[in-house]
């Protein structure tokens, strides 16, 4: 079973310092039919204007990864943490029995485009954790673990039994994933063009995947895709 959700339905919010596109419910945006997928609760993709972001802001009880793809972003934290990441890079931080941050465009000449995701815990009240990792160097046409459940292979590990995965592909490479069994996935775009199992999408679309073998991702054109396995 496939579900397609095509990135010119998602919904959308222009706030001037910050145009977002919300994959799932978020915010002012409610739809009864996207409230997430399995434990994946938000794919937000930001644009943030130069020298803008968010001010200072609580969260509790959720796993939060930011994956910059154009320009930087940097973060502070009650934790004590202060970074800027930039293009190629993930953040990680899991809010747990709660924290304070703030992220902001540190450019004064180019906006900042990231992807926002939230996924929920397996556990509430942990105490609130920081990590990053990076797939700037990671080479094209391969799948690379940047979180798990186990934390294996210096993927970061989370607090719920979901694998994210990244590959960026140049036109005619592929990927192949296996999904065990009463697995799940659900892969965006986050640029390019892609087809799944036959099925063509573009930046910004989606698809998610039940009851299936494998995935097979290939290239139409340069590409950058997440994948989720999840339970």
């Amino acid at each position: 079973m496939m579900i397609i959700r095509k990135s010119n339905e998602r919904g959308h919010a222009n706030h001037g310092w910050l145009d977002s596109y919300h994959t799932f419910s978020f915010a002012d945006y409610h739809d009864a039919n996207w409230l997430g997928f399995r434990t994946l609760r938000v794919i937000n993709d930001d644009l943030i204007m130069p020298g803008m972001g968010f001010g200072t802001h609580p969260h509790r009880d959720m796993e939060i990864i930011s994956f910059v793809l154009k320009g930087s972003l940097a973060h502070r934290d009650s934790m004590g943490n202060g970074r800027v990441i930039g293009a190629g890079e993930f953040q990680y931080m899991s809010a747990g029995s709660g924290v304070q941050h703030s992220e902001f465009n540190p450019s004064k000449t180019e906006a900042t485009r990231l992807l926002q995701i939230w996924i929920k815990p397996d556990t509430k009240g942990v105490t609130p954790q920081y990590a990053e990792r990076t797939s700037a160097e990671a080479p094209a046409g391969k799948l690379n673990l940047i979180a798990s459940k186990d934390g294996r292979g210096n993927a970061i590990a989370i607090h719920q039994d979901a694998e994210l995965w990244h590959a960026r592909l140049e036109g005619g490479q592929q990927v192949t994933h296996p999904l065990a069994a009463k697995r799940h996935a659900w892969l965006h775009v986050a640029e390019g063009e892609v087809t799944v199992n036959g099925q063509t999408l573009a930046g910004g679309d989606a698809i998610g995947v039940s009851e299936e073998a494998v995935l097979q991702v290939i290239a139409v054109k340069p590409s950058q895709v997440l994948l989720f396995d999840l339970n």
